[in-house]
This record gives C-alpha cells, structure tokens and sequence, in this order.
C-alpha cells in the first residue's frame, strides 16, 4: 500500500509526540490541514445539491469541535429574517447524516423555530480527527518545535467510527457555537436527537443548564454490556473491549475500519471501550432544569425499552417529563409511517417548553 504525504498546518503539538501505528489495510488520504474534503459514500445529498422549500431560508456554516470542523445546516422562516428565534439542535443517530433531518427541520422552521442540524466528526460532510500514521519530524531543539507550524507528514482520517465521547463533545461545542449565533434565543434552546442521538441529548442536557427541552425518539441511553442469557457473554464483551484498547494504545491495531457493519445493518464501527463508559441513563437524576420528552417504539428491535428511555424517564425527577409509546412499530417506523407523528409531538413539546 502507497501511502500519501499530506500538508498539515498548526497540528505540531499533537502530532509530533505521536507514534508509528499500523493501520491495517487503510489508505490515507491526501488532506489539507483539518479542513478536509469528506468521504463521499457517507453523504446521501450534499448540502450544495439540497433545495429548500420557498418560503425557507437555508444555510450552512462550519463549528469547530477540538480543532475539527464540523458541517452545520441551519432552516428558519425568510419571514423570521433578523429574529431572535427559540431554536432546536438535531444530530443523527448510528451512522446517519445530518441531510436525513432535512425534512424535520423543515418542519421545525415553519412551526417558528431556528434549526441547527450538524454532521458528527467524521460523518456525512464534516471533517475528521486526523491521526499520523509516519514518523514525525526531527527537530532540532524545543525552541525549533515551538516555532514550527508546517510540515509534510503521512496522516489517516478517522470516518465512519461511532464513539459516543466524541459525539457528545460535538454536540456540547455545537451549543457554544448556536450561543453566538444572532438569531439564536439563548434562554430558549432546545436539542432533538433520535436513536444513538436520544441518548446523547439527554447526557449533553444533564450537563448544561442552558438547554431547556429535549426531544428523544427510540433512543439509546445505556451502551454497556448487559447480562445476557449465555453465562458470562458481558464480561466477555467487556475483556475483549479493553483488549482491543490495550492495543491501540501500544500502537498495534488503529481505529475501527471506517463505515464498517459490525452491529447488524448499522453502519459504522464502534470504540467499544468508549460504549463501556457511556450511559446517560445514570444521568437521569441530573435533570433537575430541563424538560424531557421520550418517544419509544413499541416493538423497539435494537434494545429493550426498559433498559433505555423508559428507564430514564422513570428515573428523571420532577413533572416535566413525558413517554410516549407509538403502537406497533419497530425503531425504523419512527422514519417512515410515523414520522409525520414524531414530528408532531416534537413541535407540541417544544412549544410548551421554549415558547413561553
């Protein structure tokens, strides 16, 4: 395998303590700085490519999250140009893109909202984490390392990987983004998120008092193993997890080969150490300032009902909360024969919470 150089600009202080690491059969990219061009087989509709209905002003915008630059797209009302606007975040959930909300948002903005919908690093048009797969200049001194600020280096884009602790920082740096944004009302803030992303609302809102209402539909909110029926199954999970970590760490495997299917049909490969640490569940009792409506399918496929939403409603405290069971569906009816419905109950919610 032929790998590339690639021109990187002010990543010297990660980049010059890395290491060589094999990455297995991966051809690194060729990469301007962290502004890189996304992988096209994760965008189902470029935004360039994406008309708005009429009445709807679209845009997009670039977020910086840890020195990556995240895609946004925002929708609201051209009759609302210049307002201060109550205003809802969305995010897909397991390996989706941010061009899937198109329709929702759409929605969202003619019921009066501002909309932020955004890509996670590394999914559909954002840019990724960037890792150096050679070896790292030889400077001369610290005084020479200090100093520099370009240099040529091989490099590996990291696409297509579902870590929830990168997710969720993505979907924290995206509210500081909306809380300078001038048509954003920041006492008025509110985050949808669906399936993987149901959960990561709720972990996000526990943590900053600044959001006022989320929405959740059939979210994930607990990615730790569970005790299964064959003995000992989840400790196993748990001994092979910290396996695969105790390699990358030591430089022998790299990240998780980019939109690969290895839950399933979901598309997009795990960290799975991070799932280890990831349960917004537990988070339920710090949702003491924000309201919560959860949407669950009946016939959920993916996870047990009792185990995700419906525990953390039962365990978030107060009145502002509200589960709705749609009958009948499995996760993906949430998409098609019930999403008129889910959108409904969003805009329904939202208008209690963030338009008083």
């Amino acid at each position: 395998m032929t790998r590339k150089p690639v021109n990187v600009s002010c990543l010297v202080a990660a980049l010059a303590a890395a290491m060589w690491m094999n990455f297995g059969d991966y051809e690194p990219l060729k990469l301007n700085s962290v502004l890189a061009k996304p992988a096209a087989q994760a965008i189902p509709q470029l935004a360039s490519a994406y008309k708005a209905p009429e009445n709807i002003e679209f845009r997009t915008a670039n977020v910086i999250s840890e020195g990556v630059r995240l895609h946004a797209e925002l929708f609201s009302l051209k009759s609302n140009a210049g307002k201060k606007l109550p205003t809802v975040i969305q995010a897909h959930g397991w390996g989706g893109t941010a061009s899937g909300f198109r329709w929702d948002s759409v929605k969202l903005a003619e019921a009066g909202y501002l909309v932020i919908n955004f890509d996670y690093r590394g999914w559909g048009e954002s840019d990724s984490r960037l890792i150096l797969t050679g070896k790292a200049p030889q400077w001369k001194d610290a005084a020479e390392m200090r100093e520099a600020r370009k240099f040529t280096a091989e490099v590996q884009e990291v696409r297509g990987v579902v870590d929830p602790l990168d997710m969720t920082m993505d979907w924290f740096n995206v509210v500081h983004w909306a809380m300078a944004e001038p048509m954003v009302d920041v006492n008025r803030v509110g985050l949808r998120g669906s399936s993987y992303s149901g959960g990561h609302v709720f972990y996000v809102a526990a943590r900053d008092s600044r959001i006022k209402a989320i929405v959740s539909q059939v979210g994930s909110f607990d990615s730790r193993p569970k005790a299964v029926s064959v003995a000992g199954e989840a400790d196993a999970q748990v001994k092979a997890a910290y396996e695969e970590a105790t390699k990358r760490a030591r430089g022998e495997i790299g990240y998780p080969p980019p939109f690969k299917r290895e839950i399933g049909n979901l598309i997009g490969a795990p960290v799975r150490d991070h799932l280890l640490r990831y349960a917004p569940v537990e988070d339920a009792a710090k949702m003491t300032n924000c309201a919560a409506l959860f949407i669950d399918a009946e016939k959920e496929e993916l996870f047990d009902n009792k185990d995700h939403a419906h525990l953390a409603y039962t365990r978030m405290p107060g009145k502002d909360k509200k589960y709705v069971l749609v009958p009948g569906i499995t996760h993906y009816g949430i998409y098609t024969t019930e999403r008129e419905r889910a959108i409904k109950l969003a805009i329904e919610w939202f208008d209690q919470y963030l338009k008083k």
